[in-house]
């Protein structure tokens, strides 16, 4: 039975009904408790990632099988190997969250379109995104006792195909699902088994017996001080913005440190939003940067853990020095930030999540004044080969109409002269907007 789902005037989806696909053989049935850092309240959400293929029937060695087909098998494949995906989360006493490994099965969407990616969105494929709610799985329930992955394979007219993909986050951080995805590439194309074995060890960021919070974690203090966003979701304009080799250059000729492509860029983003979103002077403004804590735990986490080993520092200022000053001051802040993630540090946020009793509320980012930067770059996402080449696009799934007012992403990308860099979705309100592309704009020329 085939449901059509109107995209634009003469762009449509017809969805197959959704399968379970469970492991092709038998795993093992058994409780998995997830860490202390995987089950805290502000991960028991979805996240959604989106990959485009492009038809490269001039390539000899491109396939010709159905990729639907190739990843519907590769799926029930890999799900042998990363079986707690084919399980469901439950919730045990006091907040805490387990896996039920009971083999029932990931989602599975097969779909097609009767456009093309041009149609969809032109030759330049990147967030945000049209009607993407058409090309993800939309079966989404809770995130307790439903499916961990929700999956959709759409075939467009031209050969070329979208993977969506939507996941529980409290079993994986972003590293954890791009190591699954590149397993069931690999699968995809031929493998016998992952080139790299998946690890659970969630008992390897357990809290402490007795918990005792030794560091400062200010994304999950309670302050209710930060004022209401500056607009509303009717007024948003989301708009992406690329940086190449040139951009980053003349930004590092404004500068008198070393500092990493990350740290210039997310400092530029926040100065120029502080300056586009008119704060008072002396309002604090804050900037977020999920790092990854694998290497800085110790012993490091072995390679192969997917689990949530995520942190999230901050770097408080006021909006007043943030633009007062050079753009040093902000990278300044942005690497201070980065470098409270120790192996205390992740310790001590253990400790506070069970302390606080797991459920203690979304963390306080979601104000205007807060703005968090992720980098995926490191994830290899642009990599993911499913037998038909690289992605031209892949990374968050970021739709032109839902909002987004206080996350960027840094995603890696090639524009369409061929140049590689990244592209950065933001969403600000109109007039919002219209400053911060000026500002960027000032910046990048007065240093070229």
């Amino acid at each position: 039975m085939r449901r059509f789902l109107t995209m634009s005037r003469s762009f449509k989806v017809s969805r197959q009904m959704p399968e379970l696909i469970s492991p092709a053989r038998l795993t093992p049935r058994e409780i998995k408790p997830l860490s202390d850092i995987d089950d805290q309240d502000q991960l028991r959400l979805h996240l959604s990632l989106i990959n485009f293929y492009r038809n490269r029937s001039d390539n000899d060695t491109t396939r010709t099988e159905d990729p639907v087909k190739v990843i519907k098998a590769a799926l029930a494949e890999t799900l042998v190997s990363y079986y707690p995906f084919a399980g469901r989360v439950k919730e045990l006493s006091g907040g805490k969250l387990a896996v039920d490994c009971t083999g029932e099965g990931a989602v599975f969407v097969e779909a097609d379109s009767d456009g093309t990616l041009e149609e969809f969105q032109g030759n330049e494929i990147q967030p945000p995104f049209p009607c993407l709610d058409k090309l993800m799985c939309s079966s989404l329930s809770g995130i307790t006792d439903s499916p961990l992955l929700h999956i959709q394979v759409t075939r467009f007219r031209c050969g070329g195909f979208s993977f969506g993909l939507c996941f529980n986050h409290t079993i994986a951080d972003g590293v954890g699902i791009a190591q699954f995805q590149k397993a069931l590439s690999e699968i995809a194309r031929g493998a016998p088994a992952p080139s790299v074995t998946p690890v659970w060890r969630r008992e390897l960021l357990k809290a402490r017996d007795p918990p005792r919070v030794t560091c400062v974690h200010k994304i999950y203090e309670d302050d209710n001080s930060f004022c209401d966003y500056h607009g509303t979701d009717s007024d948003m304009v989301r708009k992406s913005f690329f940086f190449g080799p040139a951009e980053i250059s003349a930004l590092r000729n404004s500068l008198r440190l070393k500092c990493s492509s990350f740290d210039l860029i997310a400092a530029c983003l926040w100065r120029c939003r502080t300056i586009a979103l008119q704060f008072d002077s002396d309002e604090e403004v804050r900037f977020i940067a999920p790092v990854n804590a694998r290497s800085r735990v110790e012993p490091a986490l072995p390679e192969g853990y997917y689990g949530n080993a995520i942190a999230i520092p901050v770097a408080v200022t006021t909006a007043g020095k943030l633009i007062e000053n050079p753009l040093s001051y902000a990278v300044d802040w942005v690497i201070k930030a980065k470098s409270e993630v120790t192996d205390e540090y992740m310790k001590s946020l253990a400790d506070l999540i069970v302390l606080k009793g797991r459920l203690n509320g979304f963390p306080q980012f979601l104000k205007a004044s807060s703005y968090i930067v992720s980098d995926t770059r490191r994830l290899g996402l642009d990599e993911i080969d499913f037998g038909w080449g690289n992605p031209v696009y892949a990374g968050p799934a970021i739709s032109d109409t839902e909002p987004c007012h206080f996350y960027s992403f840094l995603i890696p990308k090639m524009n369409k002269q061929g140049v590689k860099g990244m592209v950065v979705p933001v969403c600000l309100p109109k007039a919002a907007m219209k400053r911060f592309s000026e500002e960027i704009e000032v910046m990048v020329k007065s240093f070229v």
